[in-house]
């Protein structure tokens, strides 16, 4: 058994995303060794009450080494705001830190919050070291972004011009890909973006979940579309909304009584899509949720038809629990929830102009509302592609594979 130190700036067991993967990535390190991880202060109290409600002989591997830099140094952080800049500084004090402390290990993993354009230092510590998941957003197509403000446009353009002066000058980034001894992917744009990683990196999306359950698809009369996250253009939700009124309009007045899309989060973009909602007449159709608790997210999946996700990014946490509960996925064919998915668990949409991206969507969803069949199909697929890809155990063997191979 090794002893694996882990640095997790981000880690909270009560939730789901960054913070959730955080979380099961340690545990499920310590099922088949010791890890050390190093996380912010502010996760103390969330991690300790959870062990303490929910005890685990798991727990005897894990340890916390709890850490923040110095309050003149991030008075200015609150909350999401500044969260990058803060990372950046708090990963680099990592070595100082360890070395101070003198922590005794046999590998070192920086594990989360990471993308292919933020560098880690971990390295500097002469151990075998393994980087990732690190992900990678490509830019969203531009047709897509058409129906919102420019401010999102100007903002895609300088937050790209970021990530290219990064992968072009960054030496503290040349040195983590060359030094790294092996880098986990969240999807295939990862080393297509850094070729030094060529030969020494592993498939793994950061997104997984636990197994809550299956039950078959019911044979209920209504007809439920669940779509959910941020509402914010990367995840698509006017897509969403488009492609569920273009549904619609193919079906007769009794159908469409039994048809229901829920929205499930909050944002910016909140307001707008109520108005997109309005104007194709879908009030008596669309259900705008506000934030929840997981468990009340996972009772709505349960009883679900569909799951709808037509998002940009390159990860998405909530398809994993979409497909555990057997629900087949219609999504963008891209790096992000594209890859996913197959054929045998959903449908993927194919880039090209924002009309036929809604079309094509919209005929995904009325083929699996004229085909039960295949719906049930699809449900089994969901639910063999979730065990065989997206539960947290199958992260743990892989994690522990990649560590006897260093």
């Amino acid at each position: 058994m090794k002893t694996v130190l882990a640095t997790t700036y981000a880690v909270n067991p009560y939730k789901g995303s960054e913070d959730g993967m955080g979380w099961n990535f340690v545990y499920q390190i310590a099922r088949f060794n010791k890890v050390i991880a190093v996380t912010r202060q502010n996760n103390r109290k969330h991690i300790e009450a959870f062990m303490e409600e929910n005890p685990s002989s798991v727990y005897e591997n894990m340890s916390f080494v709890y850490f923040d830099l110095p309050y003149w140094m991030r008075f200015w952080k609150k909350k999401s705001r500044g969260a990058m800049l803060y990372f950046w500084m708090w990963q680099r004090s990592i070595p100082k830190l360890i070395s101070k402390l003198n922590i005794v290990f046999d590998i070192a993993h920086n594990l989360n919050f990471h993308n292919d354009w933020t560098p880690s230092h971990l390295w500097k510590l002469k151990k075998p070291f393994v980087w990732g998941p690190i992900g990678h957003h490509p830019r969203i197509p531009t047709q897509y972004l058409k129906p919102y403000k420019n401010t999102y446009r100007i903002k895609d353009v300088l937050s790209w011009a970021v990530k290219k002066y990064f992968w072009k000058y960054s030496r503290s980034l040349k040195m983590t890909t060359q030094k790294a001894d092996h880098v986990l992917c969240m999807n295939s744009s990862v080393p297509d973006m850094l070729k030094e990683v060529e030969n020494k990196y592993t498939i793994m999306p950061s997104v997984a979940t636990e197994d809550f359950g299956h039950e078959p698809l019911k044979t209920s009369s209504k007809f439920t579309l669940v779509s959910a996250g941020r509402l914010v253009p990367l995840k698509g939700f006017d897509l969403t909304i488009s492609a569920f009124a273009d549904f619609l309009s193919a079906l007769a007045p009794d159908q469409k009584a039994n048809c229901e899309l829920l929205i499930i989060g909050d944002g910016p973009e909140k307001i707008n899509y109520q108005e997109l909602a309005r104007k194709n007449d879908l009030e008596q159709h669309v259900k705008f949720i506000r934030w929840i608790d997981r468990t009340d997210l996972m009772d709505i999946l349960k009883d679900a038809s569909l799951f709808v996700f037509p998002s940009h990014e390159g990860a998405g946490m909530i398809v994993a629990e979409a497909l555990s509960f057997g629900l087949p996925v219609i999504c963008l064919d891209n790096y992000g929830p594209g890859e996913f998915i197959n054929q045998d668990c959903g449908i993927g949409v194919a880039e090209q102009d924002y009309t036929g991206t809604v079309k094509a969507l919209s005929d995904g969803i009325l083929e699996l509302y004229n085909n039960p069949q295949k719906r049930n199909r699809l449900s089994a697929g969901a639910r063999t592609q979730f065990k065989n890809y997206f539960d947290w155990n199958r992260r743990g063997e892989t994690l522990s594979t990649i560590y006897k191979n260093l």
